[in-house]
């Protein structure tokens, strides 16, 4: 069993970036960012749930360096006795579980204050303590499977206690051709480090050393470009000012697009070396079977989007004839057509606004939002050092994961609380309900239950919307989800099976040829009214996604599925209650796509996906029909 990762972070492009940082709990009358002192402690994490001190958090650390030596007396001993095999799996359980726990509270005690030395120290100990516990259980799966399947199902039946990993030898059997001997093995883990090369000297150039250009803003202030300016400039109503910010960010793109190219495809080269060297046909199928997603899934949703790109033509063109412009350009995609519906909410009134619209979920699932909201499980306000963004913790096994936030008083501050509530329960339902071995979730659901949440929280704020302007408001960032959740991660994951494509076949993928092919995809997608400026072909050279190994198809996935169970739930009812709370408890009890079959939703279909196309096109049906009353 391998350690699971700790934080679970949530990419939601822009989402943490956009709004000015001026609300009472931000900055104290100086403008300055407040101290955590002065926050009311109801607003902040209580890390005591997890350990009470820095002295317990020491002990735990020290009782697992302690015995990682104890894994050699289980070296060479699993497959000889039904014992020895549950002997192996429960102490592998109980080094991972408090190695959970030590993750979780210095993780989440450093992003309070990213420069505490403390939490800096405990953060760097307990991924070397975690480095080392895998090195040394690096054995465990190479001699289970060295066990005749005929032998170890006979050690299941023998031993009760070994019934509840059925699905995990399940899952190690599956994956037998592709699980290589101890040495080999040795040999992959020592690659690693060398394989993340590439990320990470392209998060280094992107996040610290790119020389981002200065530009005017609204106001005729000379700024530094930076990546949260960026998108806020998006979203401003000052069209120069978009330009102006739009060619100035990419500028550094296109400067070093020979570097970002060669760490690209160095990234490509690597998924190929791994997909080679574990068997697998090509890197697609390796990306998908450690979930057991077929690859038809995949191509499916592509294949899906692309009959249907015509709603996405259709948002351009309304979007387009609504601003009165002669072109549609990319830095035109994120403005608002309502700006005078702006709304600000508190925090308090948030919370009381996600219940409301969380309400037919049922009860239970409402019973435990009111106790995450009531028992310090968010960290809420921005304070100097915290880390920026929001996300969703995994549990530590035993203790309820935690959400950080950045309040800003904005409607995506409402947007974000609903999202992560969905991670949060999720973790939380699933890590009640199962045994620590299925405990955690596939990514490939991952993005079901906070989508899901805010499907709810949009369909409500629509409903009880008090004006037209503010009723279109709502319409319009519905289908800026869709555009930006389900459209845009399709095309990218278009884009990274594509270039992997070539690359597989032997293509010299040029800087330029990269930049051709994505510029292609993107007016393919946005269809004739879109004007694809050349900037926007550097998209390839920034998105982080794009090392992620066929990581971004998900979030389509996901926003699909999350979709469908949403109408069933509003549908059916109770019926349809019991059978969503049944798959926020599943973990990874089965795997992802039989766990979302049993939910109501079939990825292998089209269905789901057919069907947020005819949301779209239902809500610019409404939309057009709202702009044309008088």
């Amino acid at each position: 069993m391998k350690f699971n990762k700790i934080l679970r972070i949530l990419i939601m492009t822009g989402l943490a970036l956009l709004g000015a940082r001026n609300t009472f709990y931000a900055q104290d009358n100086s403008g300055e960012l407040i101290k955590r002192s002065e926050i009311d402690p109801q607003y902040t994490w209580n890390l005591n749930d997890i350990y009470p001190s820095v002295e317990a958090w020491n002990a735990d650390y020290k009782w697992v360096e302690n015995n990682i030596a104890k894994f050699n007396d289980y070296k060479g001993k699993i497959g000889t006795s039904s014992d020895e095999l549950l002997a192996t799996l429960k102490f592998d359980e109980q080094m991972l579980i408090k190695l959970s726990k030590l993750g979780l509270y210095a993780s989440l005690g450093h992003d309070l204050d990213l420069g505490n030395p403390e939490f800096q120290t405990l953060y760097n100990r307990v991924n070397d303590l975690s480095a080392k516990v895998s090195a040394a259980s690096s054995f465990i799966t190479p001699e289970i499977l060295q066990i005749p399947e005929k032998t170890l199902w006979a050690y299941v039946d023998e031993k009760p206690e070994l019934k509840v990993y059925k699905h995990f030898f399940d899952d190690l059997l599956r994956k037998k051709a592709h699980t290589l001997s101890t040495d080999e093995e040795k040999l992959m883990a020592l690659a690693g480090p060398v394989e993340s090369v590439a990320y990470n000297t392209f998060s280094l150039l992107k996040n610290v050393e790119l020389p981002y250009p200065k530009v005017k803003d609204e106001n005729g202030k000379e700024i530094q470009m930076s990546d949260g300016r960026y998108y806020a400039a998006l979203y401003s109503t000052d069209r120069a000012y978009r330009e102006r910010a739009y060619k100035a960010y990419y500028k550094p793109y296109e400067e070093f697009k020979n570097t970002l190219s060669s760490l690209l495809l160095g990234n490509v080269k690597a998924d190929i070396f791994n997909a080679k060297a574990r068997n697998y046909s090509s890197t697609l199928e390796a990306a998908l079977t450690p979930n057991n997603i077929p690859v038809s899934v995949y191509n499916n949703l592509v294949k899906t989007v692309n009959q249907h790109l015509d709603v996405l033509h259709r948002w351009a063109e309304l979007k387009k004839k609504a601003l009165k412009y002669k072109e549609l350009h990319p830095y035109d995609t994120y403005v608002t057509l309502f700006p005078g519906a702006n709304k600000t909410y508190t925090y308090e009134e948030a919370k009381a606004l996600v219940l409301k619209a969380l309400k037919p979920l049922g009860k239970d699932y409402l019973s435990h939002l009111e106790t995450a909201f009531n028992n310090r499980w968010i960290d809420v306000y921005e304070t100097k050092g915290k880390r920026s963004g929001a996300y969703s913790s995994d549990q530590g096994y035993g203790v309820h994961p935690y959400v950080l936030l950045n309040w800003n008083n904005q409607l995506n501050d409402v947007f974000t609380l609903a999202h992560e509530m969905g991670h949060n329960m999720h973790s939380f339902y699933s890590g009640t309900h199962q045994p620590f071995v299925y405990a955690d979730y596939s990514i490939f659901v991952a993005e079901v239950a906070s989508t899901a949440n805010e499907a709810l929280l949009l369909d409500y704020l629509i409903e009880h919307a008090k004006t037209k302007e503010e009723k279109l408001a709502l319409i319009e960032k519905n289908l800026d989800n869709i555009t930006f959740t389900f459209f845009r991660q399709t095309r990218f994951a278009e884009y990274e099976k594509l270039i992997h494509s070539k690359t597989e076949e032997g293509a010299a993928l040029t800087p330029d040829k990269l930049s051709e092919l994505y510029g292609k995809m993107y007016q393919k997608y946005w269809g004739d009214d879109m004007v694809v400026d050349k900037e926007e072909t550097y998209t390839w050279a920034r998105i982080p996604h794009f090392y992620y190994n066929f990581y971004v198809y998900q979030y389509a996935t996901s926003f699909a599925a999350s979709q469908a169970l949403v109408a069933k739930i509003k549908a059916n009812g109770q019926p349809q209650i019991d059978k969503y709370l049944h798959f926020l408890q599943s973990g990874s009890s089965d795997y992802p796509i039989e766990v979302l079959k049993k939910a109501g939703v079939d990825m292998n279909s089209s269905e789901p996906i057919i069907a947020v196309i005819n949301k779209m096109n239902k809500l610019l049906d409404e939309m057009q029909k709202l702009m044309n009353e008088k």
